[in-house]
């Protein structure tokens, strides 16, 4: 209420039940306003959580074959990638593998060199070497051994990628055995384009009593034509 609707109202110019009920009416409006905005609310969600259409994109099956294919084509494609891969660890094993072969035969040489000529430092010097170089290939190999490793684990962890495919593929069957069986659960013996039509009203119906009939829209196309 305003600072003049109170004046009025302190000096009688204003019938006090009047204004409780413009106050009633008022909120009235308000709560109408309310519901309608909730009302339309209600009908957009609504409308959002009707099923989609039946095509290829929304097909539940035809996503599900989609996504086995894929799956078992991608697989693949990470299991040959692996395999070249643990494939040339094998190779580099193998090398490091002859390279301490001959890193242990030229020590046992200069070894045996130094040890009969002490005062030359060359033979101790190319032992010691060959000694380090023999180190770091013996690193290299338990490096290539560990990978390699870890690449059956890889192989193992990604055999769980078939068994998820392997599943899929099981619940696909079901749905399409369910969708069989429905389809001859309601199978009938009319075919549909000789069926009955559905009555559009029936005794009792509220909402359809003003639906056009398939007779009146024949009858104004004829109507029309003879325009």
């Amino acid at each position: 209420m305003t600072q003049e609707e109170l004046d009025a109202l302190m000096s009688g110019d204003i019938d006090l039940d009047n204004v409780e009920e413009e106050a009633v009416e008022e909120a009235d409006d308000e709560a109408h306003k309310d519901t309608t905005e909730d009302e339309k609310r209600y009908k957009a969600d609504a409308t959002n959580s009707y099923p989609p259409p039946a095509n290829s994109d929304n097909q539940v099956v035809h996503q599900l074959d989609d996504v086995t294919k894929e799956s078992e084509e991608k697989a693949s494609e990470i299991f040959d990638i692996i395999e070249g891969i643990s494939n040339d660890l094998m190779e580099e094993e193998a090398q490091a593998q002859r390279c301490i072969e001959v890193f242990e035969e030229n020590i046992k040489t200069f070894a045996a060199l130094h040890a009969k000529f002490p005062d030359i430092e060359t033979f101790q010097l190319q032992m010691q070497r060959n000694e380090e170089a023999l180190s770091c290939a013996s690193t290299t190999v338990t490096v290539l051994q560990n990978s390699g490793d870890s690449i059956m684990q890889v192989m193992d962890i990604m055999q769980y990628q078939d068994i998820h495919r392997q599943k899929i593929e099981r619940v696909i069957n079901v749905m399409r055995a369910l969708s069989n069986y429905m389809n001859q659960l309601f199978e009938g013996k009319v075919d549909d384009k000789t069926r009955v039509g559905s009555a559009t009203h029936l005794p009792g119906d509220n909402t359809t009593e003003d639906v056009v009939s398939s007779d009146d829209i024949e009858a104004l196309i004829a109507s029309l034509g003879k325009n």
